[in-house]
């Protein structure tokens, strides 16, 4: 059985993207490229059609992989989600660094959509696991590479 993937709506709209730019204008131009490449004779020494089956091979396999995803995707509309009081997927969250006492705001969101420049975290990741279920003041803790860290939940938003 398959595990849903979960995602945004965005999330779902940026992989949409991908697809429909390699679908569209990369496959044809690497078609192109070993088509040109066949053209210059043996095989075997082509390094410009070693390089571009290469290059389909990955385009291939990244095609493949965006439409399993999307075909085994559950897709959260987070605007239904507001009402909640808890942390779920797609939830806007501000914790405290209970040693430091540093802020931050992390949104949750799918593997593919995670940008921790962006502030958006992996719901597989070990802070947003932590995170599920919490509630506004709550305390949680974090397994991390240095150890244990400290948070306390002090926004919610499904924005």
């Amino acid at each position: 059985m398959i595990n849903k993937i979960l995602m945004t709506i965005q999330g779902q709209k940026k992989l949409l993207k991908e697809l429909n730019f390699l679908k569209k204008e990369k496959r044809p131009k690497i078609i192109s490229s070993i088509s040109i490449a066949r053209s210059y004779g043996d095989l075997k020494e082509n390094a410009e059609y070693h390089a571009a089956k290469e290059e389909q091979s990955f385009c291939e396999g990244r095609i493949r992989e965006i439409e399993f995803k999307l075909s085994n995707a559950h897709v959260i509309d987070i605007k239904n989600l507001s009402k909640f009081k808890k942390i779920f997927f797609g939830a806007t969250v501000t914790v405290l660094h209970i040693l430091s006492k540093n802020i931050y705001t992390y949104k949750i969101v799918g593997d593919d959509e995670s940008n921790f420049k962006k502030k958006m975290i992996s719901i597989n990741s070990p802070i947003a696991k932590s995170l599920i279920g919490k509630k506004k003041n709550d305390f949680l803790k974090v397994n991390t590479p240095s150890g244990k860290v400290k948070y306390q939940v002090l926004k919610i938003e499904y924005i």
